[in-house]
């Protein structure tokens, strides 16, 4: 027996639907173009085997849940088996958890929250880098260098992207150099503070 709050991804037998295909196609125009086998050449893929599975369970058993963690609006909980390797962590991590609280994976917000917080955590780790004694280094660590020396201008022609190549030095140094600018102009400031 099944629990009807369990979403069917979740579960190891197939739930009867909630409506049958003679309703479905009544209701909705079109609907069951492709039911028939025959049309579909993705039809053996598509074989429900439940005796192939190797599934011993009903739902899985869920892992703990240690610390709180993200989880679409769409579904009702976390998958039972989630990833614990990176939490979400300061500044990055709150406008991650922001994505997943107010927005769905359908909406554009979501996703450019997603790479908001991916960058605001790669420019920690960046700063983080300073205060040791192995910084990061954005000439070799980017590549930049291959350009010259591996033919890189050379492997570039031909390409179907080549109108994107202008953009290459603009998104990899950009973010370097408008770093440096404003580094630059906060101790500027800082300097003429001091002296007055």
């Amino acid at each position: 027996m099944t629990d009807p709050e369990i979403p069917s991804a979740y579960v190891r037998d197939k739930r009867a639907p909630r409506e049958t295909p003679e309703q479905l196609r009544a209701r909705i125009p079109g609907w069951g173009a492709d039911l028939d086998p025959a049309d579909r050449p993705s039809h053996p893929k598509l074989r429900y085997a439940p005796d192939t599975t190797g599934a011993h369970w009903d739902f899985p058993e869920r892992q703990p849940e240690k610390e709180p963690r993200e989880r679409s609006i769409e579904h009702a909980f976390v998958t039972p088996v989630f990833g614990t390797a990176q939490p979400p962590r300061g500044l990055s991590g709150a406008i991650r958890k922001l994505a997943y609280r107010r927005f769905s994976e359908g909406r554009l917000a979501h996703w450019l929250l997603l790479i908001v917080g991916d960058r605001v955590d790669a420019w920690g780790s960046h700063l983080r880098s300073f205060a040791t004694l192995h910084p990061d280094n954005p000439v070799t660590e980017t590549g930049v260098t291959a350009e010259f020396t591996r033919g890189g201008l050379r492997s570039r022609r031909g390409r179907s992207d080549a109108r994107h190549h202008v953009l290459d030095p603009v998104v990899v140094a950009g973010p370097w150099i408008a770093g440096a600018a404003v580094t630059y102009t906060g101790a500027r400031r800082l300097v003429r503070a001091l002296r007055r």
